[in-house]
C-alpha cells in the first residue's frame, strides 16, 4: 500500500546542528522506499543539508514565518493540509505544546521526534525519543491517547548505515586508527581541541581521520583547519562514506549527538564528549549501559584527563571490545522501519475501522 504524503518540520543552522535534519532523513528514506513522497518545511537549513535532501530526492518548501511562532504552525498545518499529508513528523526542541495543539487541532496525525520530555503536555499522536536514557516518566503529561515509541530500538538510522548491520568488527591489539567527528556543524570548534589531546598523546602509530560536516563554517576555509592538523591526520569534509569511515576506524571521538547511535551499529568504541547541555544526558546514558566512555562537557574539558581516556582505549582491546558490544546490543539499525511500520499499521487500523462503520451505516 503506498504511504501517501509524509511532511517533516524541521531546522538546520549552524547554531542548532543538522541532527534534526538528518535524523528525519532516515525515516523519509524508508517512507521514500515504501513508495511514499517527501516534503522537508523548514524556516531554516544550511546549505549543505538542502544540498544532502536534494540528492535524496525530497522536496523542500521554504517557510516564510519565523521558527515555531504561531504563524509557523499555521503555515505548516496548511501546507500539510494542502499535500494531503498521510502524517506530519515535526522534530525540533523549540515545537512547544501550544505548536503541537495547532497542528493536531488542524486535524493532521502527529509525530513529534522529542529528546528532552519538556514540550508538555504532549498531545500529539506519537512520541518518538530514540535516546537510551529515554523512559515513560518523561512522558507522564500526555493525552491519553498519545503512544510512545521509545529508546534506541527505535533510532532512525538513514540506509547508508542499515545496510552495514550484518557487518562484524575485528579488534586490534591496539587501536590504529582514530575517528574524530564532532557533528554537522560544530559551532565552538571544538574539533581543533580534540586533535590537540590526541596528538598530544604523541602516539606515532596512530592514524587520526577527522570528519568536518558540510554545516560547519570551516568547510568554506578548510585550509585554516588543515593548519593545525600534522601530516598523519586525514582531514575529510562533508562526506557521503561516514559509515565507511566509521567500520576502518577503531575507536572514534565524538559529540554525544545522533552520531552516537550511527556508532553503535558500527560497533565502534567510542568517548563521548556532550557539546550542549542537551547532550549530557546521552554521553551518560550510554556510559552507564557500558556502551561508551562519557568524557564529560566540553565546558569542563581538560586536556589531560581527555587524553588519559583515550589512551587508555586505545590500549585495552577487552575494553574496546565490551563498549563495542554493549552498543551493537542498543541498535540494530532497523528503528526507521519499525516507526514506519507502525505509523503504518496505524493507518491501516484506521482504514479497517472505517470500512467497519460504513459496512454497518449500509
Amino acid at each position: 500500500m503506498n504511504p501517501g504524503t509524509l511532511v517533516i518540520r524541521a531546522d538546520a543552522s549552524i547554531a542548532i546542528g543538522t541532527g534534526h535534519v538528518m535524523r528525519c532523513l532516515a525515516l523519509a528514506q524508508a517512507w521514500q522506499d515504501s513508495g511514499g513522497e517527501v516534503i522537508l518545511a523548514t524556516a531554516e537549513l544550511t546549505p549543505a543539508a538542502a544540498r544532502r535532501l536534494h540528492e535524496e530526492g525530497m522536496e523542500i518548501a521554504r517557510l516564510q514565518s519565523r521558527s515555531a511562532t504561531g504563524s509557523d504552525a499555521h503555515e505548516f498545518a496548511a501546507l500539510a493540509q494542502e499535500r494531503r499529508a498521510t502524517w506530519v513528523v515535526v522534530d525540533g526542541y523549540q515545537f512547544n505544546a501550544a505548536y503541537q495543539r495547532s497542528i493536531k487541532d488542524a486535524g493532521l496525525r502527529q509525530l513529534l521526534v522529542d529528546d528532552t520530555g519538556l514540550c508538555r503536555p504532549y498531545c500529539v499522536d506519537v512520541v518518538l525519543n530514540q535516546n537510551a536514557y529515554a523512559s515513560e516518566d518523561m512522558y507522564s503529561s500526555r493525552d491519553p491517547a498519545t503512544k510512545l515509541l521509545l529508546g534506541p530500538h527505535y533510532a532512525l538510522l538513514r540506509k547508508e548505515f542499515v545496510s552495514w548491520r550484518k557487518w562484524q568488527r575485528r579488534f586490534a591489539p591496539a587501536a590504529r586508527n582514530v575517528l574524530i567527528t564532532m557533528g554537522g556543524s560544530d559551532p565552538q570548534n571544538f574539533t581543533a581541541r580534540v586533535i590537540n589531546a590526541v596528538q598530544a598523546l604523541d602516539l606515532n602509530a596512530l592514524k587520526i581521520t577527522v570528519v568536518i560536516g558540510g554545516s560547519n563554517t570551516l568547510t568554506d576555509s578548510p585550509h585554516k583547519f588543515e593548519s593545525q592538523c600534522a601530516e598523519k591526520i586525514q582531514l575529510e569534509v562533508d562526506v557521503r562514506n561516514m559509515a565507511e569511515l566509521m567500520a576502518d576506524a577503531d575507536l572514534a571521538i565524538s559529540a554525544a549527538g545522533t552520531t552516537c547511535y550511527e556508532l553503535a551499529l558500527l560497533q565502534v568504541p567510542m568517548v563521548l564528549v556532550a557539546q550542549a547541555e542537551n547532550q549530557v544526558p546521552t554521553a551518560r546514558a550510554l556510559a552507564n549501559a557500558g556502551a561508551a566512555i562519557d568524557a564529560g562537557c566540553f565546558h569542563n574539558f581538560d586536556q589531560q584527563h581527555f587524553g588519559s581516556l583515550v589512551r587508555t582505549l586505545i590500549l585495552d582491546c577487552e575494553l574496546r571490545c565490551s563498549l563495542a558490544h554493549n552498543a551493537r546490543c542498543l541498535v540494530d539499525g532497523l528503528g526507521a522501519h519499525r516507526v514506519l511500520q507502525f505509523l503504518l499499521s496505524n493507518d491501516a487500523a484506521r482504514s479497517e475501522r472505517l470500512s467497519r462503520l460504513q459496512v454497518g451505516v449500509c
